[in-house]
């Protein structure tokens, strides 16, 4: 029951938040593992190989990156820490999911500079895992058949 000084009508619901740029990358397919790399395992222990992530900081110049994105459990987004070797195809990405962009309120890659700050880590990110990936065995052989994230690019 409303008293005379307050309306009946109900509080207008927040507004959405602004939509943002922010660093997307995927998590790889397959990836090597094991000695020497002779085993192949399916995307990460948290992502699917091929989830979308959005890349919110690096840390250890570069080497791992905090990411958000839906694990393979749930439906929920999720924090995780993951070697930058795992992720692939880096851009930035137009996102408006209000759950994304909660937690990117911290992120360096966020605010008025954030697409264009995007636009330039992301080759580097590209270039950066790329070189992880091939210099993790650099002495030993790529299974056969191979399915990791380098062959299946270079179509070996």
């Amino acid at each position: 029951m409303s008293t005379p000084d307050e309306p009946d009508e109900p509080d207008d619901p927040p507004e959405p938040p602004e939509p943002l740029w922010i660093l997307a990358a995927n998590v790889v397919r397959w990836r090597r593992w094991g000695e020497g790399g002779q085993g192949l395992r399916p995307g990460t222990k948290t992502f699917k190989g091929g989830a979308k992530v959005h890349v919110f900081d690096t840390l250890d110049g570069g080497d791992f990156c905090m990411v958000v994105g839906r694990p393979r459990q749930t439906r929920r987004y999720v924090w995780e820490y993951v070697h930058t070797r795992h992720l692939h195809t880096f851009r930035p990405k137009l996102v408006r999911s209000p759950a994304v962009l909660r937690a990117a309120e911290w992120s360096r890659f966020w605010g008025s500079a954030a697409s264009a700050e995007a636009a330039e880590a992301a080759p580097a990110l590209e270039r950066h895992a790329w070189e992880l990936r091939s210099e993790r065995w650099p002495h030993w052989p790529h299974p056969e058949p191979c399915l990791c994230h380098e062959c299946l690019a270079l179509g070996r």
